[in-house]
């Protein structure tokens, strides 16, 4: 068996539909070079889902461990707790 790296923390993205349209996919892109420029694979792993079917509150996020869910965000205070949690 390989061995994997397991993150720290896990930013669930959606990028879905209406989340995309709502900065969703931006935000996918912002976080995947903040992680890769202030943080390394073990502690945070940025990931790309395609619907969390919660579309009335778009854009929506999760933050793991904590289940943390951000709803209609702005990218700035995802960052800022990306660093708290």
């Amino acid at each position: 068996m390989s061995k994997f790296t397991i993150p720290d923390k896990v930013l669930y993205v959606c990028t879905g539909s209406k989340c995309g349209k709502r900065g969703g996919k931006d935000m996918y892109k912002l976080a995947k070079s903040y992680a890769k420029h202030h943080h390394g694979p073990e502690e945070i792993e940025i990931i790309e889902t395609e619907c969390t079917d919660r579309c009335k509150y778009a854009p929506v996020c999760s933050i793991q461990p904590g289940n943390t869910w951000l709803k209609e965000y702005h990218a700035k205070d995802v960052l800022k707790l990306l660093d708290l949690i």
